[in-house]
């Protein structure tokens, strides 16, 4: 194996190990950074590595949770955390350089965004729960995101926090880093 798969595979292990423990820790309820750090592997190692990574931490997240088993709705988690995976390595192709104050107010921006799409995605997934049985497809919708939106707004908001502060120094942070395994 190549000193650069090597090093991404030990990049991978410590994010997912990371993201699982702060999963894991007591926190507020829906205060996360598993968002930031796939969009960050999006970002930094393409689209599809960050589709993978998001999934994958989603997937374990699914079954150590403190909230308990994930069960029906981790598909729905996996799926939402993967797209913004996607959404990393899409914005990097799209955007003008991350060294300006303006890259913080666009992070910001999308954080709200994909955290919002991820809640709504895992709102649907409850409500497929609770139609599964037998609750009408429409009160089930409406039940979940009645009962969601004041968690979504408690997690957009942080993201929000989080993207537009932490996104621009992580990603400078990471590409030192990398550059210097790459000339080590």
């Amino acid at each position: 194996m190549e000193r650069n798969a090597t090093s991404k595979i030990v990049f991978f292990s410590i994010l997912t190990a990371i993201c699982l423990a702060v999963q894991l820790s007591p926190r507020p309820p829906n205060v996360e950074f598993t968002s930031l750090f796939t969009f960050i592997v999006g970002f930094i190692y393409g689209s599809f590595t960050g589709m993978l990574f998001g999934g994958f931490v989603m997937f374990v997240n699914g079954f150590f949770s403190p909230w308990g088993f994930a069960g029906l709705n981790m598909p729905f988690q996996m799926i939402g955390m993967a797209l913004i995976g996607l959404a990393g390595g899409v914005y990097q192709r799209f955007s003008k350089g991350y060294t300006s104050i303006s890259f913080c107010f666009e992070a910001a921006v999308l954080g709200a965004f994909f955290t919002t799409l991820y809640d709504l995605i895992t709102n649907l997934g409850v409500a497929f729960q609770s139609a599964l049985v037998g609750t009408p497809l429409d009160l089930a919708v409406l039940t979940a995101l009645a009962y969601g939106t004041p968690l979504s707004l408690i997690h957009v908001a942080s993201n929000t926090a989080v993207f537009g502060i932490a996104l621009l120094p992580l990603i400078k942070a990471v590409n030192n880093v990398m550059a210097v395994k790459k000339l080590g």
